[in-house]
């Protein structure tokens, strides 16, 4: 028999909300409790993930204190202060784990995490030791040049936009945070730096990252849904799901 193993999950938190015209969108209620409960209470819930690290920028760590104690999560939070740069906050979430074989990392502005994203996620970081949710892109992608003139037109077919979670083997990200420290938007980029492979798993158009106006108002639309979809919120991650 092989024995599960643990899983820390990341949820970075740590931005400065600028695109959203200054509002603390971590903050706002979106379907009844704050935006950035919504993936908290999904690990919360899943019996795969072993840790929960919120990372908040100096200004809202006051605020995430308040919201473990008043979500009463069954699974122990920790909030810690992250840093500039995302791969900062990463980074001092990293060092708030212990003894985990798996780290998920997940976007805080991003609400819609479900079980089933973690759990098919766990189940293909096994094949490569890393991996990242991901969707097809739906419209052409043209690469310009100077003055906006069109270089290439990108083959769609190959063409995916990266999300989160994002998983990893927990010595293969570390050894990243570590050893890398150029500037990246993904955790997965830095990985490949090393130069490990990353697989895609199937992620969701709904799985949406909040950073406009724009995009609130959508998450608005698709939370409502969510709370009246009742089998979704009885989703459970089931410990016997992933075995590595």
């Amino acid at each position: 028999m092989i024995k599960a193993s643990k899983v820390g999950a990341i949820i970075v938190a740590a931005g400065r909300s600028e695109r959203i015209g200054g509002a603390d969108k971590l903050f706002l209620p979106l379907g009844g409790k704050p935006l950035l409960a919504w993936s908290v209470d999904i690990c919360g819930e899943c019996n795969l993930i072993h840790q929960i690290v919120v990372v908040l920028s100096e200004g809202n760590l006051q605020l995430g204190q308040k919201l473990v104690k008043e979500r009463s999560w069954s699974k122990a939070v920790v909030v810690c202060l992250g840093g500039k740069r995302r791969q900062d906050s990463v980074r001092q979430g990293l060092n708030k784990l212990k003894g985990c074989d798996w780290v998920m990392i997940h976007d805080g502005d991003r609400p819609f995490l479900t079980s089933d994203l973690i759990q098919r996620g766990l189940k293909a970081v096994v094949e490569a030791g890393a991996t990242a949710a991901a969707v097809p892109v739906k419209e052409t992608i043209k690469l310009s040049g100077e003055h906006m003139l069109v270089e290439e037109t990108l083959p769609r077919s190959r063409l995916w936009v990266v999300q989160t979670p994002q998983i990893f083997r927990f010595d293969i990200i570390v050894k990243a945070y570590q050893q890398v420290d150029e500037e990246v938007t993904d955790d997965a980029s830095l990985v490949e730096k090393l130069g490990y492979k990353v697989k895609l798993y199937a992620g969701g158009y709904d799985n949406v990252k909040v950073t406009t106006p724009e995009d609130l108002a959508l998450a608005k639309i698709i939370a409502k849904d969510r709370g009246k979809d009742a089998c979704w919120n009885r989703l459970r991650c089931s410990p016997t799901d992933f075995r590595a």
